[in-house]
């Protein structure tokens, strides 16, 4: 699943909610009228980083329409897709969008964001948790292709002086799985350094380098169970995780932006990121918002997609697909309240708008 994505410099203008009132307004209708309706299954699978707002997601949507089950599974992003693929499930949640040749063997399938997220880079570093070490693209390639090997490698040093860096084996920890986590951290190594791009390029699993110690993680769970236990790691995880992150006291990266900053994953940083490319998605929503090149940008920012297909088995299935879809887009205070727990942003009006009409495509 490796493509390539090139990232214009685009400014996004945010329009206000209140400029569309009577289409809120009818979405809020048409997922609240049908409460009772008869019952039915729906079934998802998908992205790890996802999983948590997927389970905050059903609880509340199944308690306010009774006769609704939701089954949901965190197995990884690529797992997510191929069940789709397959018919095995009616949602595959992944934080990566489907490849140009997959659009064509499966034209049925659409790819559908319902919120946007990010990944944060964590590292294990004894004495320096709390120091926010700055990291750029080329910096990760060399320790994940094993050009860089030490804590103390020139290229590290240079971005971090006067910090009292050691001379200690860096490890580094990827996912073991397909995982949408991978395709969005690979995307960064290949937008920000030439020669990962042409080397390994990105994508929901590669052929990662062989580098002496490194290691591998299954879900975002097990990628901070694995940094927490291995000093002098570092790694990749979903920002869902990033109170799991925080008990845990690991360290996170400031990451090195297109404009030449180095910045945190926070709310601001990550809005920033969608807002300087999110104008530019287009109707079938599949876009990198990686390495934005905008002021006060987060560089691993990603939509988070539902992939599903427009064909159902039956009418009662596609509108019940389509009316958890469209409650769980709605704006609102409680759905961006649903968001906050995972550290997710809410979709922009443009791309509200397109993903409000793939999920009416759904029959």
């Amino acid at each position: 699943m490796t493509h390539h994505v090139k990232n214009p410099v685009l400014r996004l203008r945010w329009r206000h909610w209140a400029a569309a009132p009577l289409c809120v307004a009818t979405l809020a209708l048409m997922t609240g009228a049908f409460a009772n309706a008869q019952d039915l299954t729906l079934t998802e699978t998908g992205s790890t980083l996802l999983y948590p707002l997927f389970t905050t997601w059903v609880d509340a949507y199944t308690r306010s329409h009774p006769g609704i089950h939701i089954n949901v599974a965190g197995t990884g992003s690529e797992a997510g897709i191929q069940q789709v693929l397959a018919g095995k499930v009616l949602i595959g949640a992944s934080d990566a969008y489907m490849s140009d040749a997959e659009m064509r063997q499966h034209p049925q399938i659409i790819n559908v964001p319902l919120a946007i997220a990010a990944q944060t880079v964590n590292y294990n570093l004894p004495g320096l948790d709390a120091a926010h070490l700055k990291l750029d693209g080329p910096v990760l390639a060399g320790i994940y292709n094993g050009a860089i090997r030490t804590w103390d490698a020139p290229q590290i040093a240079a971005l971090n002086p006067g910090v009292a860096l050691p001379h200690h084996a860096i490890v580094p920890i990827h996912r073991a799985e397909g995982s949408g986590d991978t395709f969005v951290f690979t995307q960064f190594l290949s937008f920000a350094t030439p020669d990962w791009e042409n080397d390994k390029g990105y994508g929901t699993t590669i052929a990662w380098p062989n580098v002496p110690g490194s290691a591998t993680a299954v879900g975002n769970a097990g990628m901070v169970q694995a940094l927490q236990s291995t000093p002098y790691s570092i790694g990749y995880v979903g920002v869902s995780f990033s109170d799991k992150l925080a008990a845990a006291q690991l360290g996170t990266v400031a990451l090195k932006n297109g404009a030449g900053e180095f910045v945190l994953p926070t709310k601001e940083t990550i809005t920033a990121g969608a807002a300087s490319l999110g104008p530019r998605t287009p109707a079938d929503e599949r876009l990198s918002l990686v390495y934005a090149p905008a002021s006060g940008a987060y560089p691993l920012v990603n939509y988070e997609y539902a992939v599903v297909s427009t064909k159902q088995a039956d009418p009662a299935t596609a509108a019940a697909l389509r009316r958890f879809l469209l409650w769980s887009i709605v704006p609102s205070e409680t759905n961006e309240a649903y968001l906050d727990t995972v550290h997710f942003i809410p979709l922009p009006p443009h791309t509200w708008e397109l993903s409000q009409a793939q999920i009416q495509s759904i029959r």
